[in-house]
């Protein structure tokens, strides 16, 4: 059965960085293509960032230049490295295929604020 697990979230103060991890199983992950979501409460859950299966990657706007995706095929492992955070960023940030979608992982809590 396929799964995603997501880890990494805390509470952290604005200007700061934290490192988010979801470990894919149970389907071949180098086949494709990964991205990060995320959902601030009362609001719709929206993409933040993808990589391809070859690397490429791409951006919100919100988070370009601050936020970088990236991943390990041999830990079948998608990263978020997130750099001088802002309250605006405090979400549940989720894991999955773009376009292939699994049931959704139980997301990890960031929490920007002083």
């Amino acid at each position: 059965q396929a799964q995603l697990v997501e880890s990494g979230g805390a509470l952290v103060q604005p200007g700061g960085s934290l490192r988010l991890s979801c470990t894919a199983s149970g389907f071949i992950f180098s086949s494709y293509p990964m991205a990060w979501y995320r959902q601030a409460p009362g609001k719709q859950r929206d993409s933040v960032a993808r990589i391809t299966v070859g690397g490429s990657t791409n951006y919100a706007q919100s988070v370009k230049g601050r936020f970088t995706i990236s991943r390990d095929n041999a830990k079948s492992t998608v990263y978020l490295q997130m750099n001088s955070l802002k309250p605006e960023d405090t979400a549940v940030y989720y894991c999955n295929r773009p376009w292939a979608e699994l049931n959704w992982g139980q997301g990890t809590q960031v929490t920007v604020s002083s």
